[in-house]
């Protein structure tokens, strides 16, 4: 007896944060997990990517990008995004879980659904599509099993952008054909995806929903392909008579083989399918008023069991019918038996020479006309051209060498090809092989002076930062743009290459006035506007009261947020003690004692009599407190 391996990521922590508790599903491309975020505490859905695509640089780059875009999303009826990352050798993507089942599931055991069924999933698939086409991404993979059916009723879209993230190869037999069963035929024929594949696989999953079965089936995958590409999708009803008409125009329109005939995106068929929607309610009402019956009696024996057909196709009689064996005896008998033996060998010789016919003519047009006769388009951005040309042409392709600017390219290397990499094109086709020739140099506006709004529109070329260096001005106004600089920090030239990096400088008006305010006040409005205080030794002033702002000196110019302005602040006036000069002392000595305390002096007395008058009066009088360098009167009085 024999038991199967244990998953090794069963109890492992990722990231420090997921605690994986079980698996939940296996693909092609990666394996689900139920997991609980130990930080949120809550059940997630945990998707790990396989090793052989977590290895490949190109596909987590994409994956990256397209988890980014797909979280993005809020809307009801898609599965929430909540964290990607990488965890030593794994790539992630950590989902909403929803308890229930997929499209499917629900496929498998009703095997079709009425009319009213597909209406509301139809509608609440086409909601969430709309809100992704609206935000610019196309799913690209477009099946029933990323439609999830929740316990509690909601209907959600889930898997955005892993078909995009993946390479051509990362999906080979049966995971191919459940992919290929869905593909436009664009898609098939040139590798070329836009909102309107979306639209032709929504219109196939509706078509398996009114009908129980795919439009087209084939043994190989390519045979499935082929026919997406060169055949015009049925309508439902020719499957189903049941189907109403309405349905069978919405599925026609949906998978038109010319990507123009469809809608253009989900938006539209939505709002198509609503208008449709009353007269097929009318015609097929609700089990119960006000119901989204997801699950009913679709027919009246259920499609779920798995039965076994004996492999020679011959039916056989249940017990106790009778069968006759005949009366034959005898030579008769043995002829009989003998002729029907020799008549067995030559059916089975015919079989076998038609089935060798068959195959050798089915080769011959896979490979010469059918899809045999498609290759993929190789990956070779970044290359240099001979190498990308060597890849090209073991590819299959002829190589055609052109130039173009690429902006994120550097010159000299390849940039993509046309078709583009991932297309599937005719072996022995031409491919137009791009080698950049660096970044366009543009001519870069003038907005010195205009909002920085403004700016960032007239610069759209260019890679301009999105947050601004801000800059006190007293000549600019607040929130327009002061100068411009290159990548390096540098005045921005008259021209500058493509999508080059670009730094606005903006103004937020000038640096406030605070001379002659109360320090209080003034250390309050420079540190609103951002700004760094710090304060000098205070001064005596005789014009400037006591802790008021005498100067506020700028420590950098031009002053940013965050610059330093320091503050010198009044001690008020400087006030000393008048002396006592009538002491018997003559002006001339009075005169000498006042200047040196640092008073001026004035008398009464003319100067070449000072030295020998007697000093008797002076003003202000001894004792007094009066500024430095204010004036003493002495006298003579007689």
């Amino acid at each position: 007896m024999t038991t199967a391996p244990a998953d090794p990521m069963i109890g492992r922590l990722i990231d420090g944060r997921y605690q994986v508790r079980s698996r939940i599903a296996r693909g092609g491309m990666a394996t689900v997990y139920l997991a609980t975020d130990l930080r949120l505490e809550r059940r997630v859905a945990i998707k790990v990517m396989h090793g052989h695509l977590a290895d490949d640089n190109t596909f987590k780059t994409r994956f990256v990008q397209e988890a980014r875009s797909a979280a993005r999303l809020a809307h009801p009826n898609v599965v929430n995004v909540f964290d990607q990352g990488q965890d030593a050798d794994m790539a992630y993507l950590v989902m909403e879980y929803l308890p229930g089942i997929t499209l499917r599931d629900l496929l498998k055991d009703y095997k079709r659904l009425t009319p009213e069924q597909t209406v509301d999933i139809l509608d609440a698939v086409l909601a969430g599509l709309a809100a992704a086409h609206k935000a610019g991404i196309v799913h690209r993979d477009l099946k029933p099993e990323n439609v999830l059916l929740a316990d509690d009723g909601r209907i959600k879209l889930g898997d955005f952008g892993l078909a995009r993230a993946a390479s051509a190869n990362t999906a080979t037999g049966q995971a191919l054909l459940g992919t290929i069963a869905y593909l436009s035929p664009e898609l098939v024929t040139r590798g070329v995806a836009d909102a309107r594949s979306d639209i032709y696989a929504l219109g196939i999953m509706a078509y398996e929903m009114l009908t129980g079965e795919q439009p087209y089936v084939g043994e190989a995958p390519m045979q499935i392909a082929y026919q997406h590409a060169n055949e015009s999708v049925p309508a439902p009803s020719t499957r189903t008579p049941s189907v109403p008409a309405e349905l069978d125009e919405i599925v026609l329109w949906a998978t038109s083989r010319d990507p123009d005939e469809r809608p253009a995106d989900a938006r539209i068929m939505l709002e198509r399918l609503r208008e449709l929607e009353p007269a097929l309610r009318a015609a097929h009402p609700r089990t119960a008023a006000g119901d989204t019956a997801v699950i009913g009696a679709i027919d009246a024996a259920p499609t779920a069991e798995t039965r076994v057909l004996a492999s020679t196709g011959r039916l056989v009689a249940p017990a106790g019918t009778a069968v006759d064996d005949g009366g034959d005896t005898g030579d008769a008998v043995t002829l009989a038996r003998t002729s029907s033996a020799r008549r067995r060998r030559g059916y089975w010789l015919l079989a076998l020479v038609l089935l060798l016919t068959g195959l050798a003519a089915g080769t011959g047009w896979y490979f010469g006309a059918g899809p045999g006769s498609l290759a993929t388009v190789p990956d070779t951005t970044g290359m240099l051209p001979d190498t990308a040309t060597q890849v090209l042409q073991e590819a299959g392709f002829e190589v055609e060498p052109a130039e173009r600017n690429d902006p994120l390219i550097p010159a000299g290397q390849v940039s993509g090809t046309d078709p583009e990499d991932g297309a599937l094109a005719r072996r022995g086709s031409t491919v137009q092989l791009f080698v950049s020739l660096g970044p366009q140099i543009l001519d870069v506006p003038q907005v010195v002076g205009l909002p920085e709004a403004d700016a960032r529109t007239a610069l759209e070329a260019f890679a301009v930062a999105e947050d601004s260096a801000k800059q006190f001005s007293a000549d600019v106004a607040a929130g327009a743009v002061i100068a411009v600089l290159d990548g390096d920090g540098a005045p921005i030239p008259a021209t500058y290459p493509e999508r080059g990096a670009i730094t606005l400088v903006v103004s937020v008006g000038p640096v406030p006035p605070v001379e002659g305010l109360a320090v209080g006040e003034a250390e309050t409005r420079l540190k609103d506007a951002g700004l760094v205080v710090e304060y000098a030794d205070p001064q005596f002033s005789n014009e400037v009261a006591i802790d008021v702002v005498i100067t506020a000196d700028w420590l950098d110019d031009p002053m940013n947020p965050g610059d330093t302005v320091r503050l010198t602040v009044s001690k008020g006036p400087d006030l000393i003690e008048v002396p006592n000069v009538v002491t018997g002392q003559t002006i001339a000595q009075a005169r000498a004692q006042l200047e040196a305390a640092g008073f001026a002096v004035a008398s009464n007395v003319p100067p070449f009599l000072e030295g020998a008058v007697v000093a008797s009066v002076q003003s202000p009088a001894a004792g007094e407190k009066v500024a430095r360098g204010s004036e003493v009167t002495v006298n003579f009085q007689p």
